[in-house]
């Protein structure tokens, strides 16, 4: 038994939901890229600065959460696995913020539907997170974010 099943979701179509306890740093899901794509959209999973593919199996069913139970760690096929950041109770729904995988997010422009305490009003990319956000999911993050990161001059705000 692998944990987790799809189920249908209050207001978000379906989701993945565990079916047994995770511990906090347990790999949750392994992930399996099901084919490499030439660009990106709204299913795209970004696996390098400008590497894009479709996961396959449930993992590509677990949606956004900008307070998520879960962040993300590659494995050794490039695909990202699902790690908990906290107890996962059986009935909770498994979630991740789009943001640990993607730099930019531009093909959700309605609001964010995750309903946590924390949400931003809209699904955003690493690029457009608060740094306190990313010093959060320290860890559990796609490391070319980091990489990206270290090469972008910051702006201060007010400056064009």
């Amino acid at each position: 038994m692998n944990g987790y099943e799809l189920q249908r979701t209050d207001g978000k179509g379906e989701g993945v939901f565990a079916t047994r306890s995770f511990q906090a740093g347990e790999t949750v899901m392994v992930g399996v890229i099901d084919r490499e794509l030439d660009h990106n959209h709204a299913h795209a999973s970004q696996i390098g600065e400008h590497r894009f593919v479709l996961h396959g199996g449930l993992t590509a069913k677990v949606n956004h959460s900008c307070d998520p139970n879960c962040g993300i760690r590659p494995n050794a096929g490039g695909a990202h696995d699902y790690v908990a950041r906290q107890l996962i109770t059986a009935g909770q729904e498994i979630t991740f913020d789009y943001a640990m995988r993607n730099y930019t997010v531009e093909h959700f422009a309605v609001h964010c539907r995750c309903k946590s305490h924390r949400c931003r009003g809209l699904i955003t990319g690493w690029k457009d997170l608060p740094a306190e956000r990313k010093t959060d999911y320290h860890g559990l993050a796609a490391p070319y974010l980091l990489e990206i990161d270290d090469r972008t001059p910051v702006v201060p705000d007010g400056i064009n």
